[in-house]
């Protein structure tokens, strides 16, 4: 062999050395990969070749978190959904304390449109972080996208978010611009929080102009939001001749009318009056009530109500029934208050009411003293307040409470003070994530009376146009005839009821549910109240129609039998 041949023998060794090498490190990396295939995988989750990485970790043992995360990710890329949340289970239940993994989770369940899955996972992780800038702003998105907007809001503002450009209504609305401004608790150009949004609805609210609204996000190309007003607002006596008819003519079953003119110059002051021509109940209503000083936050309200009314008290509104006394009640009465809506939780109205009774065709009974029918010239103070107690935007839950205190006094023969007491707790509840399909109201209340209070002071427990302490059973006229719901100083009243959405069309709505009412009152005359408790079974239906509202039920006094059907006209 020549020198040439020498070289080229040499050459070949050296290059079949460098192959085997080749080889042999190869195949000590794949090795090396098969047993602790972490950096591989990490590097390939950070290049986001995710192909590879789920080749590589489809292939490997996979026996720490990170290597299910980086696996179940990689998948969730590829779009394997299924496989891609065990991977991510698999890795939670290694590291349950690890917020990737619910937040990935999350991810794979909100691709697939779970928006319930995606929101379980995602509170999951906020447990564990709740500064996570990510999972908020996940989460809120899940909720706006559900039209949850207060609880999309509680999870934006914990990250400084949305910010809001424009605020405009949609259609235009007649109300002042400058009262509707001031009625919105937020500005363009700023971040809007929950509490200014809760305070924003509180005053459109109490503006008394709008039969429906919805104060609502839309979102814009820059990330960022306008708000929308869409409401019904009532203008004059109708928006429509019809609607007109309606609203004045909606009682004519009841012998009554009611004209009302609503937003007077775009002021958000409302005529508001009833006139019942009913020879047993006859009642004339007439009211003003407006923005105080032209700013939502306060509202203003006068009125004048005169009654003329035939009660016959006895102890049922349908068989046989016990009769207690009867007499002709006439009552006149003005009176003014003044309401603070306070941010978004709570308000307080105090007031003061001058009034004048007196009874005739006395038929005293056992039940009607000379001390309940003491007549003359009254004067009464009143005080209320609305507090808002808690509420949970996720359960879409309110718990709501009230109070009210009527001190008064009566220039009669002889001269008699008194003071009502009244307090309320309440629950409002749409127990499904979306809509309003399905909604459940509950309400306890309780008054106590204290000194000697005239006849007409007297809380009732029953259905009757003027009472607004509902015992559904308990019709509160016979023969049309006040006096046959149950009569007292004290009392106890629970209402509870569940409506169902079941037909809409944009002029009629009709919601049907079941409602149980329980109550008891009492009374230091043994004549008067059933001193028993008592239960009201029933189911009803709401109608709405052009925004009048018409409630039927059909209740089940649940101790006496007795059957009650009952028609209601609200506003």
């Amino acid at each position: 062999m020549d020198a040439a041949g020498a070289a080229e023998v040499i050459s070949s060794r050296k290059i079949l050395r460098v192959c085997v090498l080749l080889v042999a490190t190869l195949g000590y990396l794949h090795g090396w990969a098969q047993t602790n295939p972490t950096p591989a995988a990490k590097q390939l989750f950070e290049q986001e070749r995710w192909s590879d990485l789920a080749q590589l970790l489809q292939q490997s043992p996979r026996n720490n978190a990170d290597l299910d995360y980086y696996y179940g990710v990689a998948l969730a890329h590829l779009e394997r959904w299924a496989e891609a949340g065990k991977a991510l289970s698999d890795g939670q239940r290694l590291a349950p304390n690890d917020k990737r993994f619910p937040i990935e989770l999350a991810g794979v369940a909100f691709k697939q449109k779970k928006y319930g899955e995606a929101r379980h996972d995602l509170h999951r992780a906020l447990r564990l972080d709740a500064k996570d800038e990510y999972a908020n702003e996940f989460l809120a998105t899940v909720y706006f996208l559900e039209g949850n907007l207060e609880a999309a809001l509680k999870y934006w503002n914990r990250i400084g978010k949305p910010q809001v450009t424009e605020v405009r209504s949609e259609p235009a609305l007649k109300v002042r611009p400058a009262l509707l401004d001031h009625a919105f608790a937020f500005a363009p150009a700023s971040t809007l929080t929950l509490e200014e949004l809760l305070a924003s609805n509180f005053r459109l609210r109490g503006l008394e102009i709008f039969s429906t609204y919805k104060l609502s996000l839309e979102a814009r190309p820059d990330g960022k939001f306008d708000a929308i007003l869409r409401a019904q607002e009532l203008n004059g006596f109708g928006n429509s001749k019809l609607q007109a008819l309606v609203r004045i003519f909606s009682g004519a079953l009841f012998e009554e009318i009611t004209p009302e003119y609503y937003n007077l110059h775009g002021s958000g002051t409302n005529i508001i009056s009833l006139a019942r021509f009913d020879t047993d109940k006859r009642r004339a209503v007439a009211a003003i009530n407006g923005p105080l000083g032209g700013s939502p936050k306060w509202r203003y309200r006068l009125g004048a109500d005169f009654r003329n009314e035939n009660w016959t008290v006895q102890t049922s509104f349908t068989g046989s029934s016990t009769f207690l006394g009867a007499t002709n009640l006439r009552r006149e009465s003005v009176g003014a208050e003044i309401t603070r809506f306070v941010g978004a939780r709570w308000s307080w109205t105090t007031g003061v009411e001058f009034s004048h009774r007196d009874f005739r065709n006395v038929v005293p009974g056992v039940a009607l003293t000379p001390e309940l029918l003491a007549k003359g010239y009254q004067i009464k103070q009143k005080a209320q307040f609305t507090y808002e107690l808690w509420r949970s935007p996720e359960k879409r839950l309110t718990i709501f409470s009230s109070g009210k205190s009527q001190a008064g006094r009566l220039w009669s023969e002889p001269g008699q003070s008194f003071e009502k007491l009244q307090g309320a707790v309440g629950m409002h509840w749409y127990p499904r994530e979306q809509g309003d399909d399905y909604e459940m109201q509950w309400r306890a209340h309780a008054g106590k009376t204290f000194g000697q209070i005239p006849f007409d002071e007297l809380f009732l427990l029953g259905v009757d146009r003027d009472n607004d302490l509902p015992l559904r059973a308990h019709i509160g006229t016979r023969h049309g005839e006040k006096g046959s719901a149950p009569l007292g100083r004290n009392y106890f009243l629970s209402n509870w009821e569940s409506d169902r959405h079941v037909y809409s069309n944009g002029i009629l709505t009709v919601k049907l549910g079941p409602f149980l009412d329980t109550g008891k009152i009492l009374d230091s005359s043994a004549a008067l109240g059933p001193h028993k408790w008592l239960f009201d079974l029933g189911p009803q239906a709401k109608l709405n129609v052009l925004g009048v509202g018409v409630v039927l039920l059909y209740g089940k006094d649940l101790r006496t039998g007795n059957n009650a059907f009952y028609t209601d006209v609200t506003w």
